[in-house]
């Protein structure tokens, strides 16, 4: 995996767990915000309705002044918003966050607004329900306190009960300090919830159990981010997901197109990074494929084409040999008949020596060879076979210190051997092969005195079975198949093959081109 798209993908995932975390800590705090004012309002309601509905609650409780800064304020009077004041009009406990904390307001139903002042409003709600608790409690008798206990229980919406078993008394410290102030607000261990143990004036003890506490965690919240967090993830992965499967289908298209035989489909990756390689590989095999296919149909052709003279020769060379009227003539005829079949055999050797590479290659095992040492050995084999011209091989001082080069020595030999043959075949009396090499490419130029190529017909050339003009027919030698294979060899070494016009002897210039050196073995 290329490091820049592991990069851009890791920087995504990050850019994506960031937006979840922010968009659930937003969730979170706007939930919990609404949440929590609620739970202010049904928490402190039953105290608020209680303290509302006393006839004088400034009178009776008006020790809730110093601890509680309460108030009674005329409702025209109070400068707040029309949605407040319409949800005072109704009877509903409005909190308000101030900056000394919360504020809690109700209407009493005679046109005044109440209000306490909280800095915790959990534990201030709780022993302002305590503390009038235990006002009403010294005011009834120790015989109807049970019944008290209940309906105080209702009102406040708190568990209230007589302290009986001594093991359920709590530590020291808190008992310390209900002898001192004859209330104390503890906590369980073994719950959540806030208690407040009372001592009346008989010396009785009571416990006050309070509703929960404000849980910012509770399940509905979690399961409303878990839900939120899903959500977002499956939303960026559908939408990265979308693009690989279009991708992908684009993919399949293509290739149900080439199944049924359009081969000049090809895939546009368009700008997805995710299948752009794919789509690159699959488009380069589509071309292989559809060149092998080309090819396929050019040598089966060709190959039907090319076979049918010497058949034909056979063919008539038998026939010959039933009317020979001496041995001379029958000699010629088996002589002819030889020659045609060495021909075919060179043909067939040609056609799978061709066809093994088009398909992919042998496998060539790159060695470190002298190229100029195959060029010598070449040139040689050349002179000993054509006499009658001039092959001579033009290596400077120079090149030969660059002359080891990793190439396949028995192809390279092929390729070499294939230009100097057909040079010789259209050449008047001169050959050269000139090279020349240096620390990063081999070049071998391979010029003969000729008639030379048309520039039109440069390329044309290396196409199998191609003949050019009526200089370069069978009455020349040749199938056509000897500079494609030339070309094939020159791409498994990774270089190129083509041809250009011989500056010094007017005729035509091949030239083999490759790096000299390979990191690794190809295996092709």
């Amino acid at each position: 995996m290329p490091l820049k798209f592991f990069l851009k993908l890791y920087a995504r995932l990050i850019g994506l767990t960031f937006l979840i975390l922010l968009l659930c800590a937003a969730l979170f705090m706007g939930v919990n915000s609404v949440r929590e004012q609620f739970w202010q309002e049904r928490f402190s309601g039953p105290l608020l309705h209680w303290i509302a509905a006393t006839p004088h609650p400034e009178q009776q409780y008006h020790w809730l002044e110093s601890f509680y800064d309460f108030r009674v304020t005329p409702a025209d009077d109070l400068p707040f918003s029309d949605v407040i004041m319409e949800r005072l009009s109704y009877g509903q406990v409005v909190a308000l966050q101030t900056s000394i904390g919360q504020q809690v307001m109700i209407h009493d139903g005679h046109g005044r607004i109440l209000d306490l002042r909280f800095r915790d409003i959990y534990s201030d709600v709780a022993e302002a329900t305590a503390l009038i608790a235990r006002l009403h409690l010294d005011d009834i008798p120790a015989e109807a306190r049970e019944d008290a206990m209940g309906q105080l229980s209702e009102a406040l919406e708190v568990k209230m009960a007589p302290v009986q078993d001594q093991s359920a008394l709590p530590d020291v410290d808190v008992l310390d300090r209900v002898s001192e102030r004859g209330i104390s607000l503890y906590h369980h261990p073994s719950q959540d919830r806030a208690h407040v143990l009372l001592r009346l004036d008989d010396g009785t003890l009571v416990d006050l159990a309070m509703p929960s506490p404000f849980n910012p965690w509770a399940w509905p919240v979690v399961l409303l981010l878990l839900v939120i967090a899903g959500s977002v993830l499956a939303l960026a992965l559908y939408l990265a997901l979308r693009d690989v499967d279009s991708n992908l289908r684009a993919v399949e298209s293509v290739a149900i197109r080439i199944a049924r035989g359009e081969m000049g489909a090809r895939i546009d990756a368009g700008d997805s990074r995710l299948v752009s390689r794919l789509a690159a590989a699959f488009n380069s095999m589509a071309e292989h494929i559809q060149r092998l296919v080309g090819v396929q149909r050019e040598m089966i052709h060709a190959v039907s084409h090319e076979l049918r003279t010497p058949v034909a020769r056979i063919r008539f060379g038998v026939q010959m040999i039933e009317s020979a009227s001496s041995p001379e003539a029958l000699q010629k005829q088996l002589d002819g008949i030889d020659g045609d079949i060495q021909e075919l055999d060179e043909l067939i050797d040609e056609i799978l020596t061709y066809a093994r590479l088009e398909q992919g290659g042998p496998v060539f095992a790159l060695q470190e060879t002298s190229v100029s040492d195959i060029v010598r050995q070449v040139v040689s084999e050349q002179q000993m076979t054509r006499p009658e011209y001039s092959i001579e091989a033009d290596i400077d001082e120079e090149s030969e210190r660059w002359s080891l080069s990793d190439v396949e020595p028995r192809y390279l030999h092929r390729a070499v051997q294939n230009l100097v043959g057909n040079a010789a075949r259209y050449a008047t009396r001169k050959v050269r092969v000139h090279c020349q090499f240096d620390e990063d490419n081999c070049r071998i130029d391979v010029e003969d005195d000729g008639p030379g190529i048309p520039e039109e017909d440069w390329e044309k050339v290396f196409t199998a079975f191609a003949r050019l003009d009526d200089s370069r027919t069978r009455t020349s030698g040749g199938y056509g198949l000897g500079l494609s294979i030339v070309r094939r060899i020159l791409y498994w070494h990774g270089g190129q093959a083509f041809v250009s016009r011989s500056d010094e002897l007017g005729g035509a210039r091949f030239s083999l081109v490759w790096p000299r050196k390979k990191p690794t073995e190809h295996s092709l």
